[in-house]
């Protein structure tokens, strides 16, 4: 019988489909971040604990850690982190694993501190060209410990989250999942944050009436049921296979509306939250929050 992920979390009556966005955390995750995810409308938020293009590890701060991790609580609003975009457990350079590992390692941390469902990770890549399977290698090496160490019922999954294809990638289609599963041996805290931006200019072409339903189906079958908690939903600015991550406004890219809708319907995507990362700014991240759930409904 399927895994229902989905109707509750944490014993919580949710909707089908949180819908929700990244918000900005300067001077505080719950003072200032919640409060614009309020002004949104947002369902579920996502943030970030450490400066997302360096390597600090800032220990934040525990009365706002408490207030944004009981506000969440309280509104029913699931929370999510993602880790600095400079981790790749796949670089040739030791320096970069290594300080990959002490970011990771805090960004999951600070996870159970704050209440979060899920830590965000982009999957990184095989630099100076270097053998896939070598990186993966690595990947298993360093990556694997920091999910054993989550034995804290309220540690947060590790939701890994592919490219766009550019360079040299490690994951940046469905069924780049199963070697990176594999790698991590399949952890019961390991699961799935796609970006529908990434995986459209990576190729996937998730317009028309099935292209999204066929992309999850794939998804599916890679790694099977349960393993997507989240979405990243944007629109692409460029066609599909273009291999540019370049987020637009929902509906105003090459995916439209409808892979959207479509998105929300699939039986996997029963109680999986959606995050927008999207252009224009506190009016534009209001706009999208709204026609997402417009299109939940619809």
């Amino acid at each position: 019988m399927r895994r229902r992920h989905r109707d509750t979390l944490d014993g919580v009556k949710r909707t089908r489909n949180p819908v929700g966005s990244h918000v900005p955390v300067a001077g505080g995750l719950s003072s200032k971040g919640l409060a614009y995810a309020r002004e949104l409308g947002c369902e579920t938020v996502q943030v970030f604990v450490a400066n997302p293009r360096g390597w600090a590890t800032p220990p934040g701060s525990p009365a706002e850690d408490e207030a944004f991790r009981a506000a969440c609580a309280a509104e029913s609003i699931p929370a999510y982190i993602h880790a600095p975009y400079l981790i790749n457990f796949g670089s040739h350079s030791p320096e970069t694993v290594e300080k990959s590992v002490a970011s990771l390692r805090h960004s999951l941390r600070r996870g159970r501190e704050i209440g979060a469902l899920g830590v965000v990770v982009h999957t990184g890549s095989a630099t100076m060209g270097r053998d896939r399977a070598e990186a993966l290698e690595q990947v298993r090496r360093h990556m694997r410990p920091l999910l054993d160490e989550l034995t804290h019922e309220d540690d947060p999954y590790l939701l890994l989250e592919s490219t766009a294809g550019q360079g040299y990638s490690i994951c940046s289609r469905t069924w780049d999942f199963g070697p990176y599963f594999d790698a991590l041996g399949h952890h019961p805290k390991l699961g799935i944050c796609l970006d529908t931006c990434h995986v459209f200019a990576a190729g996937h072409d998730l317009t028309g009436p099935h292209g999204m339903h066929q992309t999850l189906d794939q998804l599916v079958k890679t790694v099977g049921e349960g393993r997507l908690k989240l979405i990243h939903a944007n629109d692409s600015k460029d066609v599909v296979g273009a291999k540019k991550d370049r987020h637009a406004n929902i509906g105003q890219g090459h995916i439209g509306e409808d892979a959207f809708r479509a998105l929300m319907k699939h039986p996997e995507m029963d109680g999986v939250p959606l995050i927008i990362e999207t252009p224009g700014g506190q009016s534009g991240h209001t706009a999208d929050v709204e026609l997402l759930k417009k299109l939940r409904e619809s």
